[in-house]
């Protein structure tokens, strides 16, 4: 009987033991991976942030270069147009210089875009007269014999 009882005795105090050593791991073990899951989450956080701040300062640069231009543009319009005024030996010479630099001021400016004044639909299928037969009618392609 003690054989019995030994024989049974060490497997459920192992299986006691080894489930007390599962339970503390797993309640230790889960701490470790959501802290490494919040460092990987926060560093994603930080990464992200400093790109967006490095999108808004490129278009804050790109908007200033932009304007830099456009103001190198127009001086460079404004010193031919008094170079025109300054240099050209007769009137007519200086009025055909600056109708160019005029008319190529008014070209560089685009039209705004209007609305159409038709506000139907767009169609689906091309339009027909009364008289053809449409793409589903029966008839449609064949020639009459």
């Amino acid at each position: 009987m003690e054989q019995t009882l030994t024989a049974w005795l060490l497997p459920a105090v192992t299986l006691v033991a080894g489930i007390a050593i599962g339970f503390l791991i797993a309640r230790l073990a889960p701490n470790a991976a959501p802290s490494r899951t919040q460092r990987q989450l926060d560093e994603m956080q930080e990464r992200f942030e400093a790109y967006q701040s490095e999108v808004v300062s490129h278009f804050n640069t790109t908007a200033s270069m932009v304007k830099k231009l456009t103001q190198s543009y127009q001086d460079v319009q404004e010193h031919l147009s008094e170079g025109a005024n300054r240099l050209a030996l007769d009137e007519l010479t200086r009025q055909r210089l600056l109708a160019t630099l005029q008319a190529d001021d008014i070209s560089e400016k685009r039209e705004r875009l209007t609305p159409p004044k038709n506000n139907e639909m767009p169609k689906d299928y091309a339009p027909k007269s009364a008289d053809v037969p449409g793409m589903l009618d029966e008839s449609y392609g064949l020639k009459n014999k």
